[in-house]
C-alpha cells in the first residue's frame, strides 16, 4: 500500500497576528489533491491538528470541512493522533463512530495498543503523552521518564505485532539528534525531552510529528514529515511539503507544497521600500519581515510600510541588529582582560599581538594589578 505522511497542520495559527487559516485552507486542499492524483490508500496526520487546546470556532469549522471532505467525499481512511498542542478530552468526542468510516483519531494512550490494520501494514497510533499516562496504563510506579515509559510502550506494541504484517508507528514527540525550529513548543517531560532513535529500531516506519522542518532529523526510517506552512520568519528557507510512502519497500517520497503566500525577509532602505521599481520586483502580498538599513527616526514607520506591504510581519534595524552582535561576541569572550584586549586588537588591525606586544601587554596588567594591591 502507499500512505501520505502529514503532521502539525496547526490550525487555527497566527503569524505574528495574522491569521493563516485562509493559508491552512489552501494547503490542506493540496494535500487532499496530492493524495487523489497519487491515488494513496491512506493519509496520515501526526498530531497538533490544532494550533490550541481550545480552538476557536473557525478553526474547528475549518477541519471538520477538511475531514469530511478526506474522509466522506473522497472515502480517504485517515490516520490521525493528537499532538502535544491538541486537547485529547475534546479530540475524541465522537470517535467512537469515526472508525465506522475507517477516520482513527487516537488520542489516549490504551489505543496505541489496538493496532489499525490496512492492507499488508499495522499502524500504531501513538498521541502524546506524558510518563504518568504511561505508569497509570501499566500500574508500573517506577515509571518516571518518557525513556522508561517508551520501552514499555513499545514493547506492549511489538507484543501485538503480526509476522505477516508490516509495522508503521506514528507518534508525536522529540526524536534524539534533531534539530529544532522556534515555532515549534519545546516538549519536556519526566526530565527528558527526546526519544532515542534505537528504540524505534522495531518498526518499518516512524511516522512522526512535532518538529517543522522535514529535514529535522537524518535517519533510514524515522521521519519528519514537518509542516505545511511556514511558521516562523527563521522557517523562510525550508520547504514545506509532505511524504508518500511505499510500504513494499518503504521508500519515501517528499512532495513540497505551494504557499498561498510565502514568508521572506527584505533588506533595503525606506527610501527603496517605497519606491515602485523596488516594490514591483517582489510578491507584496507575501508575509515580509523587513530589516531597515536607516539609522534615522522615521515617523509612523509601520503604518507608511503596511499600506505598501499588507502582510508585514515586523521590522527590524539593521544596524541595531549589527550591535547585538557585536554584543553578543563580547558577551561570548573569556572574562580575562589579556583575552579581551587581544581579541579587540585582533578584531581592530586584523593581526596578531607580536611577542614583543604580549609581553608589554603582560606587563602592564600586572603593574595595575599591584597597584590596585596597595590601594586595598
Amino acid at each position: 500500500m502507499r500512505f501520505l505522511h502529514t503532521a502539525d497542520w496547526h490550525i487555527g495559527k497566527k503569524l505574528n497576528g495574522f491569521d493563516l487559516l485562509t493559508e491552512q485552507n489552501a494547503a490542506i486542499d493540496q494535500i487532499l489533491l496530492l493524495a487523489l492524483s497519487e491515488k494513496v490508500d491512506a493519509v496520515v496526520i501526526a498530531g497538533d491538528l490544532y494550533d490550541r487546546a481550545v480552538p476557536a470556532v473557525d478553526a474547528v469549522n475549518l477541519f471538520n470541512k477538511k475531514i469530511v471532505a478526506f474522509n466522506l467525499k473522497n472515502k480517504l481512511p485517515l490516520l490521525a493522533i493528537s499532538g502535544n498542542h491538541d486537547s485529547c478530552e475534546r479530540l475524541n468526542f465522537g470517535t467512537p463512530w469515526f472508525k465506522q468510516t475507517n477516520f482513527y483519531l487516537h488520542t489516549e494512550l490504551s489505543e496505541a495498543f489496538q493496532p489499525v490494520e490496512l492492507a499488508d501494514t499495522q499502524f500504531f497510533l501513538l498521541p502524546y503523552f506524558e510518563p504518568f499516562s504511561a505508569r497509570l496504563y501499566f500500574e508500573d510506579d517506577s515509571i518516571k521518564t518518557l525513556d522508561v515509559a517508551m520501552k514499555k510502550v513499545i514493547a506492549e506494541m511489538q507484543s501485538h505485532f503480526k509476522p505477516d504484517k508490516k509495522h508503521v508507528l506514528v507518534g508525536h514527540f522529540f526524536a534524539a539528534g534533531s534539530s529544532t525550529s522556534e515555532s515549534e513548543t519545546k516538549i519536556t517531560v519526566g526530565g527528558l525531552d527526546s526519544v532515542p532513535t534505537d528504540l524505534l529500531a522495531a518498526f518499518d516506519y516512524v511516522a512522526l510529528g512535532h518538529l517543522h522542518n522535514h529535514q529535522a532529523l537524518n535517519h533510514p526510517t524515522v521521519q519528519y514529515s514537518g509542516a505545511p506552512l511556514k511558521y516562523a520568519i527563521s522557517e523562510e528557507k525550508q520547504t514545506k511539503g509532505v511524504y508518500i510512502i511505499d510500504t513494499s519497500d518503504f521508500s519515501r517520497a517528499f512532495y513540497p507544497l505551494q504557499p498561498l503566500h510565502d514568508v521572506h525577509t527584505l533588506t533595503a532602505s525606506y527610501e527603496d521600500l517605497l519606491a515602485p521599481a523596488f516594490y514591483q520586483k517582489i510578491v507584496r502580498e507575501d508575509f515580509l519581515h523587513i530589516q531597515l538599513t536607516d539609522r534615522s527616526v522615521i515617523p509612523n514607520l509601520m503604518n507608511q510600510l503596511r499600506a505598501i506591504y499588507p502582510r508585514l510581519l515586523g521590522i527590524e534595524r539593521l544596524n541595531q541588529l549589527e550591535r547585538e552582535n557585536q554584543l553578543t561576541k563580547l558577551q561570548e569572550r573569556a572574562e580575562t582582560p589579556a583575552e579581551i584586549v587581544t581579541d579587540f586588537f585582533a578584531e581592530m588591525t586584523h593581526e596578531k599581538l607580536t611577542d614583543r606586544q604580549e609581553k608589554w601587554l603582560k606587563r602592564g596588567f600586572q603593574a595595575v594589578e599591584k597597584l590596585t594591591e596597595n590601594e586595598d
